[in-house]
């Protein structure tokens, strides 16, 4: 019998935020390999990728310190083999918003379940918009996974999921390269 499969889906801005939460947010640091194995148990990983919105240049010192760390990031995650896609930030009253990640996650829900590419979706975010494409992965037969942190638990992602698994920082801190 063939392996069972599976894909990892991370929301970045949302790993993002809640590993800063505890610290752990050098994303450069972080073994995205291990993580992903960790994630994925005994199943084939099929594809992991990460979700985040594309920096823009605007000229200013600022946006190039975060495009250049934007592509830092890319090359890093390259590295451990995942994919990355690529929604957009709008900047609305001096403040930066992630637009077009939730619908990327969810039409690759729905394409994973429809193209039957895995039995397993992985899915590192707390987002609740993402429920509709949730419930209907389900309803086709395929457990969707919510990986969340244990600090800031999404109720709503726990009870429309088919499993849950929360991290801990202790969880994390092996995944961190500590600075020499």
């Amino acid at each position: 019998m063939s392996k069972k499969k599976c894909v990892i889906l991370i929301d970045g801005s949302n790993f993002y935020f809640k590993l800063k939460d505890l610290n752990l947010h050098n994303l450069l640091s972080f073994d995205f390999t291990k993580f992903a194995t960790k994630l994925a148990d005994d199943y084939q990983i099929t594809h992991a990728t990460y979700y985040i919105g594309k920096v823009r240049t605007d000229g200013t010192e600022h946006t190039q310190r975060l495009f250049n760390n934007q592509r830092k990031l890319f090359a890093h995650l390259k590295k451990h083999a995942f994919l990355y896609s690529l929604g957009y930030l709008l900047k609305s009253d001096g403040k930066m918003s992630e637009k077009g990640v939730d619908v990327n996650i969810a039409v690759d829900i729905l394409v994973a379940t429809y193209e039957n590419i895995c039995d397993r979706i992985i899915l590192v975010s707390s987002d609740t918009d993402l429920l509709p494409a949730i419930k209907k992965a389900k309803e086709k037969g395929k457990t969707v996974e919510y990986v969340g942190f244990s600090h800031k638990v999404s109720v709503a992602m726990v009870a429309n999921c088919s499993a849950t698994t929360l991290l801990k920082k202790e969880d994390l801190l092996p995944l961190v390269k500590s600075k020499q």
